[in-house]
């Protein structure tokens, strides 16, 4: 039976399991052989993030022709408005290309997130935003890239879902094993043998 583990990943943790330098990484949180992560959160974002040790259950979380949405809550630095909003879900243009279309929505500052260490930098004079955006591709630090090029820049990022997986109440650096989905086709999958 192959495994899948849902983490959260804290702030500034490599999403690998070996160690660079002094930095923090999985294997400081998880300690579970033979797991790797289906995808990746940069060193800077926060949430959630899946471990597996099937190999094509991971494709099917990473492929974008699986069109798995992933979900995030983006602290941005100024106002965000529908302006800003119907521009992201509509697509914008960064150096790689046209981002494909996604759902961007204003939301109020989440309750029940958890103080980021060490805090967001606050500026008096320049208020704060909070987004929440799905993408069903994921280029590097794109998020981040879309926001700025609208005129927000990116404070903070949090995933909070992928596809029907969910955060929920896993605070940072707790996981939990849930059920892995049956295969296409209903095919049982076999671990891979170590």
């Amino acid at each position: 039976m192959s495994r899948l583990i849902l983490l959260n990943k804290p702030f500034d943790v490599l999403c690998q399991f070996s160690r660079d330098g002094d930095r923090p990484c999985l294997k400081d949180f998880v300690d579970v052989a033979s797991v790797y992560p289906a995808g990746r959160l940069d060193t800077d974002s926060e949430g959630l993030l899946l471990l597996t040790d099937d190999g094509r259950l991971q494709h099917r979380i990473t492929d974008p022709r699986h069109k798995l949405g992933k979900t995030y809550l983006v602290q941005v630095e100024g106002e965000a408005d529908e302006a800003a909003c119907t521009a992201l879900a509509r697509g914008v243009l960064l150096r790689d290309g046209m981002t494909r279309p996604c759902r961007a929505s204003i939301v109020a500052q989440p309750e029940w997130l958890w103080p980021r260490m060490p805090p967001v930098r606050f500026r008096q004079r320049i208020p704060t935003s909070w987004l929440q955006i799905e993408l069903r591709e994921g280029r590097n630090r794109q998020i981040r890239r879309m926001t700025a090029k609208v005129g927000l820049p990116t404070l903070r990022l949090v995933r909070v879902a992928i596809g029907s997986w969910r955060l929920g109440d896993l605070a940072p650096g707790q996981w939990r094993e849930v059920a892995p989905p049956p295969a296409p086709g209903g095919r049982t999958r076999r671990r891979r043998a170590a």
